[in-house]
């Protein structure tokens, strides 16, 4: 082993087991160019060091590996990484969490690249409680995570961090790059859309797009477009944006979104043959942001807005009737949007398979239930603590020292 890396392990253990990992952050920074140079010889190193004892060390040969322009044994850095990340001592890791989630983002990258990142999951999960001061606190490894569930289709690990409501954003070496931030929000809003959770999308869009920002940022718009077609197939319109909604939004983004206004516009005819012909228009755009699919569950909301306008007019109504009412093609096509409709609870109502009549009823909820009661109880309980949480906040402001100094300049 060349001398410089055994000055390399030396200073690992020995700064190591006097604990003064500060220090250590600062020779391992130093080696980055030794560790590059001897780059086949960072597995040798690596077998002299303990994962547990040595976590900084190893860190640190593991950035330069992934940061090689060729990694040959792509296998063996896998099984290196998980072991790393299953068993690395967490109170070193905490004096890099810069270089932590840098890891993170390489090996995310090598696994996005690879198409292989149904196994990264688990081992991105390990890696944000490694690093999280507590369950609220938004990592850049949580964009990650997301990304990962996304391409693999495997939403569950990555919803367990998504129902966390942020309050604390992690300084990974100081600051945080606000590319995580949105990138976390963006993929959890397309996560909350696969599963149709579209109430919660619109909300993480709404975050992405109303992120303070001086110049257009490619996510923002993305997250735009698809706000647009959250908000009408949940709302039926698009919301006025926030105030503090950054004026980049209305000044750039919206003007390069145009054939979503088109779609907007169309939408509120309450025509599904405008809306279909908006989307049939501006198809190779739409198709080109990946949006084509969410554009025809438009299409299919305004039919199931329509349905339930009727509601508000008539008791009872002939499927055929209907059909017609709502430009549906038959009274059969009419007959599966209202079995839909009845199951998610968009209406009530019953169909009489003998007349082809649907009749509606009032919603029969009435508030006075033991589940219904309790329900209301829990929302009580998350407003009490977020007002507390507030009031923390607030207090927090109100002494920080920057903060003082401009309310006195």
């Amino acid at each position: 082993m060349a001398a410089a890396l055994e000055q390399y392990v030396n200073s690992v253990r020995t700064l190591s087991s006097q604990g003064n990992f500060a220090q250590l952050c600062e020779v391992i920074s130093k080696s980055s160019d030794v560790l590059a140079r001897n780059s086949s010889l960072l597995d040798n190193v690596m077998a002299t060091l303990d994962i547990e004892s040595h976590s900084l060390g190893i860190l640190g040969i593991l950035c330069i590996k992934y940061s090689s322009p060729t990694i040959t044994d792509f296998e063996t850095l896998f099984l290196q990484t998980q072991d790393f990340i299953n068993c690395c001592q967490r109170e070193q890791v905490l004096y890099a969490t810069n270089n932590y989630a840098d890891l993170c983002h390489l090996f995310t990258q090598q696994l996005v690249d690879k198409k292989q990142a149904f196994r990264g999951i688990l081992i991105l999960v390990e890696a944000i409680k490694k690093i999280q001061l507590h369950p609220a606190q938004l990592t850049s490894v949580h964009a990650d995570l997301c990304q990962l569930c996304l391409l693999a289709k495997c939403f569950k690990p990555a919803l367990e961090f998504l129902e966390t409501d942020i309050n604390e954003i992690s300084k990974e070496g100081g600051q945080f790059d606000a590319k995580h931030f949105l990138m976390y929000y963006y993929y959890g809003g397309m996560i909350y859309t696969a599963l149709k959770d579209f109430d919660k999308a619109l909300y993480f869009f709404e975050a992405v797009i109303t992120t303070p920002s001086m110049a257009v940022s490619h996510i923002m718009m993305e997250g735009y477009k698809k706000y647009i077609l959250v908000a009408l197939i949940l709302n039926g319109k698009v919301p006025s944006l926030p105030k503090y909604t950054p004026s980049v939004v209305s000044r750039y983004i919206k003007p390069l979104c145009q054939p979503y206004h088109d779609v907007v516009t169309a939408y509120g005819s309450n025509s599904p043959d405008q809306v279909r012909a908006a989307i049939n228009k501006h198809e190779d755009a739409i198709t080109r942001d990946s949006n084509l699919g969410l554009a025809k569950q438009v299409t299919t909301s305004l039919y199931k807005k329509n349905i339930q306008r009727l509601t508000k007019t008539f008791m009872t109504l002939s499927l055929a009737d209907m059909a017609n009412r709502v430009q549906l093609p038959s009274a059969q096509e009419a007959e599966k949007y209202v079995l839909h409709m009845i199951e998610d609870g968009e209406i009530y109502a019953a169909i009489n398979q003998k007349d082809g009549m649907v009749r509606f009823y009032d919603n029969p909820e009435k508030y006075n239930t033991p589940s219904m009661l309790k329900y209301i109880d829990e929302e009580i309980a998350k407003c009490v603590a977020l007002d507390e949480k507030i009031k923390q906040m607030d207090q927090e402001i109100t002494i920080n020292a920057q903060y003082v100094q401009k309310l006195r300049s």
